[in-house]
């Protein structure tokens, strides 16, 4: 059964309540679907702030998905529970082909990146079409391959402020496309965890250096996957304060409105 996200039942708490992993603050969820240049169906989630301006447009792209990564990986997940009430930002959230979730399966099959193009084009495209503005790549591990690979090139480059990176391995991603990033000049933010299993920060900053403007962060004790709220959270600050320049230093710890507990 397809997860519907108008199911979470909401409350209002007599005090704050401090935001943990589970806790999903108030937005617009909506179940979407994209549909790709090739013919494929996928599956997604898109949430808005209830009210007010959208700020900014995250467009996520998950690990990889022969590995356990789907749009619900837990920092896209949280950042879709957190992000539109708290900062006024725009998630979006899909699974590349092939891959399942409790959203559902999206059409196709995994194509190690390659045809992957196509289901990044077709979120870029969706979220112009909705008319989502300050439009931002998000890549985490296999992510931030599509993201490198494609975010710097026509259709997708145009349609984009910048993109940020999430635990980049540089596997698929080449010095080819790392020098079309540097070309293109557009933002690009690079986390990388101190005990990364693939690429640590001091050998990120040597690849990275292709492109000047890159500015790549070292994140001490971090792992790979980003397990641990602190790790998560630090994320997610960062994130915001690069879609959103000269906003608050750091997402708040509590919430004073209606919660709902996501169960997993």
């Amino acid at each position: 059964m397809t997860f519907d996200p108008a199911s979470y039942v909401f409350s209002q708490p007599t005090a704050p309540t401090a935001i943990r992993a589970s806790t999903v603050l108030p937005a617009h969820r909506e179940n979407v679907e994209l549909r790709t240049a090739d013919g494929h169906r996928l599956v997604g989630e898109l949430a808005l702030p209830e009210s007010g301006e959208i700020k900014a447009t995250l467009i996520t792209l998950h690990p990889l998905p022969t590995h356990g990564g789907f749009m619900d990986s837990h920092v896209y997940r949280k950042a879709s529970y957190r992000l539109p009430a708290l900062a006024g930002i725009a998630v979006l959230r899909f699974n590349t082909r092939g891959t399942s979730s409790p959203r559902g399966t999206s059409q196709g099959s995994f194509e190690e990146g390659i045809g992957e193009r196509l289901d990044v084009e077709a979120a870029v495209r969706f979220a112009v079409e909705r008319g989502l503005p300050n439009r931002w790549l998000v890549g985490w591990s296999f992510g931030t391959e599509l993201a490198l690979m494609y975010g710097a090139t026509e259709p997708v480059a145009s349609e984009i402020e910048g993109a940020i990176l999430l635990s980049p391995p540089l596997h698929r991603a080449t010095d080819v496309d790392l020098k079309e990033w540097a070309a293109s000049g557009r933002p690009l933010k690079v986390l990388v965890p101190e005990h990364d299993d693939y690429l640590q920060p001091v050998a990120a900053a040597e690849r990275f250096s292709l492109v000047p403007h890159a500015d790549v962060v070292g994140v001490d004790g971090a792992k790979h996957l980003w397990v641990g709220e602190k790790y998560a959270g630090r994320v997610l600050n960062e994130i915001v304060a690069e879609v959103l320049p000269g906003g608050s230093s750091a997402l708040p710890e509590e919430w004073a409105g209606p919660v709902a507990t996501a169960h997993t």
